[in-house]
């Protein structure tokens, strides 16, 4: 079947973009990891450089993936949490604030010293994760202070008539570190220091972290308030492109950043945002909004949770799956749709060096289903699109020209 209304596919891989590896002989995970599919689109099409986080911006998925739908962060952004409150259906008043609420790992080191261990606690269970937030709700939750809960560790607090000028240094960034040079921050707020204060002994107390203790895992022992931020407001792509479409994620971050552009969240079953998420799951979705709608937005997670982990073989693992089980299945499926323009792309940098997201300009292909046949001796990677010399900056303008055609 051809249709005859074009379709739009994005495809973002998180955090795969990343350094040359002494130990896989200078080559980056990108170049590492064996990717037929991603290597087609950037063999067949537009290959090129990309820089979705400006150099005074801060390095984060949020960012990074407004710009890549097309909106100028400077514009917009206002901050992770209200995107993930717009996924969770969570109303914010123009004076509330929503705090990313993360469930971490905190450790005592032999000087007595409490050590950020885990900013995931071990990739808790959504099951596990909205329990600890429901007994925190019950105990702590006031007409001023409500919790969420969200997916796996990532949950959410929303502060009615609150602060939003706080500068909150995320978890993943401080793996390892002492909390409380990053927790002195809650001192000029005391209502959020007593939330964060309060929140420990009833995590450490609970059946869900006595469970996981006895069964080795890391307990969910604390709570990390950050990403905060008032309700965004946006124009959205059936305003701008005359678009509709669907934005599909494990995380609410992302699906809420859809929601803010007017697309439809799809919540996939058994997405997870790591490497056991529901990869054919998120492709059948994709595949039948195209069927429907105008532009489907398909987000993984997994390169980017390995990057922070640090686990650079990890992270091989999760392109290579990112490549055999989304990017291909999809282009099959465009091949029978037809005429769908795709753009592959990672949102920005994870070094595996800093386990935390970095500025720096990122590899985009682009390419229509079905296309020429014809293909350059090229990669998707860092290298063979910087050799293209062909860069797209600001990257907020990324968008427009994939939609419009004129990537030149």
């Amino acid at each position: 079947m051809t249709a005859g209304r074009r379709k739009y596919l994005i495809i973002v891989g998180d955090g795969m973009g990343d350094e040359p590896q002494e130990q896989l002989g200078a080559k980056t995970p990108l170049e590492a990891a064996r990717t037929p599919h991603m290597d087609r689109v950037a063999a067949q099409g537009l290959l090129g450089l990309t820089e979705t986080i400006a150099p005074h911006q801060e390095p984060g998925s949020d960012v990074a993936n407004m710009a890549i739908l097309g909106y100028d962060p400077d514009r917009f952004h206002t901050g992770r949490a209200p995107l993930e409150a717009a996924s969770m259906g969570v109303k914010l008043g123009l004076r509330d604030v929503a705090f990313r609420c993360n469930l971490v790992t905190v450790n005592t080191d032999g000087q007595g010293c409490l050590l950020l261990a885990d900013y995931s606690a071990g990739h808790i269970s959504s099951g596990e994760g909205r329990a600890l937030i429901a007994t925190i709700e019950r105990t702590l939750g006031t007409e001023s202070f409500q919790f969420y809960p969200g997916v796996s560790y990532r949950h959410l607090l929303v502060w009615r008539d609150g602060r939003d000028d706080l500068r909150i240094t995320p978890p993943h960034d401080v793996m390892g570190e002492p909390i409380a040079p990053h927790w002195q921050v809650y001192d000029q707020a005391p209502e959020l220091r007593r939330l964060v204060t309060k929140a420990r002994p009833l995590l450490a107390d609970h059946e869900v972290n006595r469970k996981r203790l006895a069964q080795g895992k890391p307990s969910a022992n604390a709570i990390w308030l950050w990403g905060q931020g008032r309700k965004p407001t946006m124009p959205t792509l059936r305003e701008r492109f005359g678009l509709t479409g669907v934005a599909i994620s494990a995380v609410d971050l992302i699906r809420g950043l859809g929601v803010s552009a007017g697309l439809e969240a799809v919540v996939v079953p058994g997405a997870t945002g790591y490497l056991d998420t529901n990869y054919a799951g998120k492709v059948t979705d994709a595949l039948r909004a195209l069927g429907e709608k105008d532009l489907a937005f398909v987000h993984v997670e997994a390169p980017d949770e390995a990057s922070h982990e640090g686990k650079l073989l990890l992270k091989i693992e999760a392109i290579e799956a990112f490549d055999a089980r989304v990017v291909g299945p999809l282009l099959d499926g465009c091949g029978v749709l037809g005429n769908v323009r795709v753009l592959l792309i990672t949102d920005h940098l994870t070094p595996i060096r800093i386990r935390t997201h970095a500025r720096g300009l990122v590899p985009f292909a682009v390419c229509d289903v079905p296309g020429r046949q014809e293909s350059e001796q090229r990669g998707f990677s860092e290298r063979d699109a910087a050799a293209t010399g062909f860069i797209v900056r600001p990257g907020h303008g990324l968008m427009e020209k994939f939609i419009r055609g004129n990537l030149h």
